[in-house]
């Protein structure tokens, strides 16, 4: 027989990574997590995990046996509130892509917190978000849909392209489209996780620029405030917007992206189960223009 709390490691594993973090989410100590999973493995009968210094991933037994272990602790969950006669909000579990824009989830993060619902949000690169939907770890993915993929059911919510930010102080900055070749004096900004940060740097260099690089980030918040303090300019996708930051077209630059929510094993529940949190952001997605002007956001 498996107890419970051997479940209740192994998850702690997958979802935080390393035998440590999953120890203090756990409450004990290290060597008692690892002696549990140790048990476990030998009540299945092989290795769950794939251990290094640098990296804890799971096995291909480990895989398979992950989403029984979740169907198994979902379902002991159910049966405590079923005997204890309470309802509790079930915790919906969502990936954000770091690439999208934060006004774009913040009213259906306001339109949860208002409903009382639970919700967990976990920032991640689109092939982070993947895996973690994947390993159960999150229940849906506000990411890139239409790559290719057929692994996840798709929703598509907003279809935008790309633009210059630049400082609404640029010589340039009332212009509504500037050419790259305009731009050869201009120091630049490189966010790091952009998804067409090849196709960019392509589409500069193709044209003789090689500008100098004042800011390698990840993060666009951070990035659109250097933007606005007049460090530099770079490229960004159309929904991203600030207070003292101009969005004219680059000449030429006709890529486009789709942002959409990604699905993991609940699809059906979720697609057919109204949720604040769901429901806010597919309005958000219905509200949104297929392109955004350039334009000065008001002080």
């Amino acid at each position: 027989m498996i107890d419970r709390y051997l479940l209740r490691y192994f998850l702690a594993v997958v979802d935080h990574g390393t035998f440590s973090r999953a120890a203090s989410h756990c409450n004990v100590s290290q060597p008692t997590l690892s002696v549990g999973i140790a048990k476990l493995e030998r009540l299945v009968g092989a290795a769950l995990f794939m251990r290094s210094n640098q990296r804890v991933g799971l096995t291909d037994a480990g895989s398979r046996f992950l989403g029984h272990a979740r169907k198994i602790e979902t379902e002991f969950l159910l049966a405590q509130q079923a005997v204890s006669g309470v309802e509790t909000t079930a915790l919906l579990r969502i990936g954000w892509l770091g690439s999208v824009a934060s006004h774009l989830i913040t009213p259906a993060v306001t339109a949860a917190a208002q409903a009382g619902t639970q919700i967990e949000l976990l920032e991640g690169s689109e092939r982070e978000l993947v895996r973690h939907l994947g390993q159960g770890r999150i229940d849906v993915a506000l990411t890139l849909v239409g790559r290719g993929g057929e692994r996840f059911l798709e929703e598509p919510l907003i279809e935008e392209g790309y633009a210059l930010a630049v400082p609404d102080t640029h010589k340039l900055a009332d212009r509504d489209v500037i050419g790259a070749e305009e731009l050869a004096g201009d120091v630049m900004i490189v966010r790091r996780h952009c998804e067409v940060l090849s196709e960019t740097s392509r589409h500069f260099t193709e044209r003789g620029i090689r500008p100098h690089f004042a800011l390698r980030s990840v993060q666009d918040d951070r990035v659109l405030a250097m933007v606005a303090a007049g460090l530099g300019v770079t490229v960004m996708p159309d929904s991203h917007r600030a207070t003292g930051v101009m969005r004219p077209r680059l000449a030429g630059f006709a890529h486009r992206r789709t942002v959409g929510l990604l699905y993991g094993s609940q699809s059906e529940t979720l697609q057919s189960t109204p949720h604040p949190f769901l429901d806010a952001i597919r309005t958000c997605g219905q509200n949104q223009p297929a392109h955004f002007p350039n334009m000065r956001t008001a002080t």
